[in-house]
């Protein structure tokens, strides 16, 4: 557990998005170029309900500093009851961790309409901050890319990536070109 922050300390920040609410609220935050840490990596999900536990933990076994789930607000599920099993499994992680003797404070759970784009921002820039007072993942290891451990982990679940994002911001997902038909 770290006493103090680092202040060169740069975590990686792995999101497991629903693709309805939360990405959309992301893709919205890119829509107004709002400023969040560029260490936030996105991994679209059909719905939180998706994500089970061992999605975090292989994230946080292979490194994240931090991980969290963004789902749709509660009781506006677009499956139902998705974004509350996610909270539970969330809840059942932050136990596991303990048990570990790591911070429980790595993994979060967040729920956002697509309309919150300003949000979104907030809860990457709260989250990257509370994460820096904690430090470095004390199980990192060198060679490994959390991002692409857990997105293997999640491979079965996962939405393709988009290819439609800007190249010095690959986390920020941004809306679909306008495209026109000529008559």
């Amino acid at each position: 557990m770290a006493d103090a922050a680092q202040p060169d300390f740069e975590p990686e920040i792995i999101v497991f998005a629903c693709h309805y609410c939360a990405y959309a609220a992301a893709d919205l935050a890119g829509v107004m170029r709002l400023d969040y840490p560029s260490s936030i990596r996105i991994i679209k999900l059909p719905c939180t309900g998706k994500l089970e536990v061992i999605h975090l933990l292989r994230a946080i076994e292979a490194g994240a500093d931090g991980v969290y789930a963004a789902g749709c607000l509660e009781g506006e599920c677009h499956y139902l009851k998705g974004n509350l099993w996610a909270r539970q499994r969330v809840n059942h992680v932050k136990k596991l961790l303990t048990e570990m003797g790591l911070e429980p404070e790595r993994v979060e759970m967040y729920n956002m309409s697509s309309a919150m784009g300003v949000r979104f921002a907030e809860v990457a820039n709260e989250f990257t901050a509370r994460i820096k007072e904690l430090g470095p993942n004390p199980v990192k290891r060198k060679g490994v890319s959390p991002y692409a451990a857990a997105r293997e982990a999640a491979s079965e679940i996962a939405l393709p990536e988009d290819t439609d994002t800007v190249a010095d911001q690959p986390n920020r997902p941004l809306a679909p070109l306008a495209t026109t038909k000529e008559g």
